[in-house]
């Protein structure tokens, strides 16, 4: 039945960044949709409320205190899902860091931070998942979390833009070689999202003027991504694998 081929029932998942935003709403809608998702984030207090919103509704979840810039604390987290859980199926790289400085004013530390979380972090999430995968012989989905500006120049964002840049082309190779263990790694880039930390900008007269430049005029909201995120968890992209979807409003069209 086409209802079901986006089927992610009974799965584990693990979702980084879960503490907010978009990783805090994937956890949620994996959770939904049966699976039994670890949140893992450096803020355990809000992961907590997370899961227990989740269990409230009957779903299962885990609050997992991780800092993915740490190989250790990657593996204490994925220790406790595998003792609650098991080994996850869905391992959603969505820890992320940003900030904008010019480049000729970008400080040293600044760009390393950016460059550890959202490359280095993935690849240590990604690895440590990947590995423990083959070894219990599973099949399973990596979904990397970039942006548009991958592709894109938006100044002030060298290092954000780099760092996913990279991770796209971090996705592809692994989503060749992991492809014979049966472990696909597809990524995911959003444009513009209405989050918590956006939503005033959005509403004042520059933030309007940003949007009306999009072809669809508006922001994304997150549930938007919804079907994409189910696509690349479930087995109705059993066929792909190294492959980087766009969800940008029209946005990425528009530079081009």
């Amino acid at each position: 039945m086409a209802d079901n081929i986006f089927s992610v029932e009974g799965k584990i998942a693990l979702v980084s960044g879960a503490s907010s935003g978009l990783g805090e709403h994937m956890a949620e809608l994996l959770a939904a949709n049966g699976v039994a998702v670890v949140c893992a984030a450096r803020r355990v207090d809000r992961l907590e409320r997370l899961a227990e919103r989740i269990t409230a509704k009957g779903g299962r979840a885990l609050a997992v205190a991780m800092d993915v810039t740490d190989r250790a604390s990657v593996k204490a987290a994925l220790n406790a899902a595998e003792s609650t859980f098991g080994t996850p199926d869905i391992i959603v790289c969505n820890a992320g860091a940003t900030g904008g400085q010019p480049f000729l004013e970008m400080e040293e530390a600044v760009w390393d931070h950016v460059l550890a979380v959202n490359l280095k972090g993935v690849f240590n999430l990604a690895q440590e998942g990947a590995q423990r995968m083959d070894a219990a012989g599973k099949s399973g989905s990596i979904i990397n979390i970039s942006s548009i500006c991958a592709v894109a120049s938006f100044k002030g964002l060298t290092h954000y833009s780099a760092s996913k840049a990279a991770l796209e082309q971090l996705t592809r190779v692994m989503g060749h070689e992991l492809a014979e263990k049966k472990i696909r790694v597809n990524a995911l880039a959003p444009g513009y999202l209405m989050t918590d930390m956006v939503a005033d900008y959005y509403a004042t007269e520059a933030g309007q003027k940003d949007l009306q430049k999009l072809p669809l005029g508006r922001a994304g909201d997150l549930a938007e991504l919804d079907g994409v995120l189910l696509l690349l968890a479930s087995d109705a992209s059993s066929y792909m694998s190294g492959s980087v979807i766009t969800a940008d409003a029209g946005h990425s069209i528009r530079l081009g």
